[in-house]
């Protein structure tokens, strides 16, 4: 089966030549990143078993946040931190989502585009949720996961929150706990995202490059009730490290066309979408984040550097009787031990030999 990487060492070169200059430096960061990833251009381990002395050779992954290589191990390990943090009662995942006109825009001016997006929508839950006829609390807190793609590899930047169901009082003494069923009402959200990303933009220079029809047409946000919230970060967690596409959803390449899996929403049907290599590599390049961005942000008490402990505010949240004992403990019974590397050959424990750097060989002990 054909995976991401057989299709960038096969029809990398002719995007390049074909693009040029035109291609990001990001992009090309990638791209170099994909073809070494798990080759010595890499770097390699090299094991001894210790039982049969067999030698074990391990390319290193790239490591990059874009490969689709490298990233299953870290989102389990996200999850299970995440799952620690999480704190009892009712949670709600709250979406927002720019306007169809806007996303050429945010295409050609990511970092800005994406910073305002987060901030704009994050001061629009903080300011709605401080309001006496909702939540009322001065500080709300919530966890935020930016996903830029649809199913089809689709440019559709938007955001989700993960937001547990209360405030905290201005002397971060008491709780204010919201219903089972309702967090926010989304059309006065929306109404404030949008003049917030429009005074952002304005601030920024750029309002005469956006196409007027954005600011005369409603936005969508979305609120929901998720439960506890444990499957919502379920759901969350792939997309904080997952890129793109996956290899699994790769069906076959042939004749410069690349086969993808996928199902429409509200659809369990699989379904086959047809694009040529260029293409598949067009849409998946264009998912790329600029460097150094967080697509992951924690905002007001779930920040870690909120000056109220996590472990108070659990305690306020318990105290108003809205979640019970049961609920506070399966909170934390989600963490694995991580599995050893064993021999292939007889199941003996590997010992590190060396570590093969590109340029140099660096020898343990």
């Amino acid at each position: 089966m054909k995976t991401i990487q057989d299709i960038f060492q096969t029809y990398s070169p002719n995007y390049l030549e074909l693009f040029g200059d035109k291609i990001p430096s990001q992009h090309i960061k990638v791209i170099q990143a994909i073809l070494k990833c798990k080759t010595p251009g890499s770097g390699t381990l090299v094991y001894r078993c210790h039982h049969c002395n067999k030698t074990h050779i391990l390319h290193l992954g790239c490591g990059n946040r874009h490969c689709p290589g490298c990233q299953h191990s870290k989102t389990s390990a996200w999850l299970q931190r995440q799952s620690l943090r999480q704190l009892p009662g009712p949670h709600f995942m709250v979406t927002f989502t720019i306007p169809k006109e806007l996303r050429k825009f945010i295409r050609s001016h990511t970092r800005l585009g994406y910073s305002e997006l987060f901030s704009a929508s994050s001061e629009s839950l903080k300011k709605l949720a401080a309001d006496m006829k909702f939540c009322g609390g001065e500080y709300s807190g919530f966890m935020g996961v930016l996903h830029t793609w649809g199913r089809q590899l689709q440019y559709h930047p938007h955001i989700h929150y993960l937001v547990p169901g209360g405030t905290l009082s201005q002397d971060k003494d008491k709780w204010f706990p919201t219903t089972n069923k309702f967090y926010l009402p989304v059309h006065a959200l929306s109404k404030i995202f949008r003049a917030k990303m429009r005074d952002a933009f304005d601030a920024a220079g750029v309002l005469n490059q956006i196409p007027v029809e954005v600011w005369q047409q409603a936005w969508n946000v979305n609120c929901k009730p998720v439960g506890d919230g444990a499957f919502t970060l379920k759901y969350l967690a792939p997309y904080v490290f997952r890129v793109a596409i996956s290899n699994s959803r790769i069906l076959k390449v042939e004749q410069d066309k690349v086969h993808i899996r996928y199902k429409k929403s509200g659809s369990n049907r699989p379904r086959t979408l047809v694009l040529s290599a260029t293409e598949f590599l067009r849409r998946f390049l264009q998912h790329v984040l600029p460097t150094g961005f967080m697509k992951v942000r924690y905002f007001g008490f779930m920040n870690p550097n909120f000056s109220t402990p996590l472990e108070k505010i659990r305690d306020l949240i318990k105290s108003s009787g809205i979640c019970t004992k049961k609920e506070v403990l399966a909170i934390a019974t989600t963490i694995t031990l991580p599995v050893s590397i064993k021999c292939s050959e007889c199941g003996g424990n590997l010992l590190l030999q060396c570590i093969i750097l590109p340029e140099r060989v660096w020898l343990p002990g």
